[in-house]
């Protein structure tokens, strides 16, 4: 579990969030490429004495799968390469062996990276700066 404090909220969160049950439906995703729902947001002191019972609920939850060592099953994810990526793979066996190579965190942040991209000619510069960056093992937002 973390906390953390924002300037327009606080929030706890929750490590192996896929095993969370989130029967009160309060877990919120932190973003658009969480996979598993894994806070609760507050906006105001009130909230949490208000929600007291549920807190100690999910946190009793969250302990227990942490006392007793149980840990979510690895999901299989594919990941949708973008089709100006998968062209550099194609016609750079280096880079494709490269990029088959990294974690499967790091090919989701050069994904995430560039389908962030409008222009296809921005997703192909990208790829092009990114180049070496793969070669070495690193992720997108690695220095």
């Amino acid at each position: 579990m973390i906390l953390g404090a924002f300037r327009d909220d606080f929030r706890i969160s929750f490590f192996n969030a896929a095993l969370m049950k989130d029967p009160e439906g309060v877990l919120e995703r932190q973003g658009p490429n969480t996979k598993h729902p894994d806070m609760i947001r507050f906006t105001d002191n009130p909230q949490v004495a208000a929600m007291e019972g549920t807190i100690r609920s999910y946190l009793k939850e969250a302990m227990s799968y942490a006392e007793a060592g149980i840990m979510p099953a690895k999901e299989a994810s594919d990941i949708e390469l973008p089709s100006e990526l998968a062209e550099a793979l194609d016609s750079d066996p280096e880079l494709a062996e490269a990029f088959h190579s990294l974690t499967p965190g790091r090919q989701r942040s050069y994904v995430i990276n560039l389908n962030s991209a409008r222009k296809p000619e921005t997703r192909i510069s990208r790829i092009a700066a990114f180049r070496d960056r793969i070669l070495n093992g690193k992720g997108a937002l690695e220095g």
